[in-house]
């Protein structure tokens, strides 16, 4: 599923990488950049935790011509006079500015690093507005960000991650150079398909998917072969025996045919009961009870 989501294919989505001090989802970021840049497409860069030098040395050998980046690593809070870009730039009205100063036949793909440091001078409410914006207006054809799951509590973290049409959590692998890719996808139906898939990082950014993690079969097993009945203080199961007694029991309301035929037909002996209505008695056929006083 991840080398699909690097190709792009879903116009209009909001991607976010999710990561945290354990593993580092940034490289990841920086290869989707280049996959963008790699379709022809015009990428707008807001950096504030990577420099620009940083950026294009990781991008060796992609075609930046169409990379936009807008510098809020070196003044984010707009101390000095004269800022690239701040934190209180982030809305709708000036990302579509920043976006619109780019001549380009196909939309522009907006990659934020990170939300995390907007999220932490801007309020939630106000980020996931523009978010959401961004989204509905079609400003931009895609956007993807990095957020740092730990600086957040689980509400934030949450609240901006249901808007994403994808989330890519990143946590270390078992080998050195690995990671695992816990994806979980909406589609427009509303139907949510999770994933997870061991991959690693080369030099130049390529993503090469590894396999499924091990410790999911073994997992899936275990629940397979547990036997909820193993720990129980008393007894689920009969053995022969006590199944056969069950069988032979004879249960207080259930008729047997015997039963029955003794209770229908009567025995010598026993006493019937007829009567034969005379002259004073007024029984109307249509109306029984209409000698009743009601």
């Amino acid at each position: 599923m991840l080398p699909e989501l690097l190709q792009g294919n879903d116009a209009g989505g909001f991607l976010i990488i999710q990561d945290s001090v354990c593993c580092c989802g940034r490289q990841l970021l920086w290869s989707f950049v280049k996959a963008a840049l790699n379709r022809e497409e015009a990428v707008h860069v807001l950096s504030f935790e990577a420099s620009e030098e940083e950026l294009k040395n990781g991008l060796k050998g992609s075609p930046i011509q169409r990379l936009h980046f807008h510098n809020a690593y070196v003044d984010p809070l707009g101390w000095t006079d004269h800022p690239v870009f701040t934190v209180d730039q982030f809305c709708l009205d000036k990302l579509k500015y920043l976006v619109k100063q780019t001549s380009q036949l196909k939309p522009a793909t907006l990659v934020i690093d990170s939300l995390s440091w907007i999220l932490r001078h801007v309020s939630p409410p106000a980020v996931c507005r523009t978010l959401q914006q961004l989204k509905k207006e079609g400003a931009v054809r895609a956007v993807i960000g990095l957020l740092h799951a730990d600086l957040h509590q689980k509400g934030t973290a949450g609240s901006v991650c249901h808007l994403a049409t994808s989330v890519v959590t990143v946590t270390p692998g078992v080998k050195g150079d690995e990671m695992v890719a816990k994806i979980t996808k909406r589609s427009k139906s509303g139907k949510v398909t999770q994933h997870e898939e061991i991959f690693s990082i080369r030099e130049d950014l390529t993503v090469v998917g590894q396999s499924k993690p091990s410790h999911l079969g073994s997992k899936q097993t275990e629940e397979l072969e547990t036997d909820p009945t193993a720990n129980l203080t008393f007894n689920l199961r009969l053995s022969d025996t006590e199944r056969k007694a069950k069988e032979k029991l004879a249960l207080p309301f259930v008729f047997s045919e015997e039963k029955k035929t003794a209770l229908l037909h009567s025995g010598p002996g026993s006493g019937r009961i007829h009567y034969e209505p005379d002259a004073n008695d007024d029984y109307d056929q249509e109306d029984p009870d209409d000698d009743l006083d009601v």
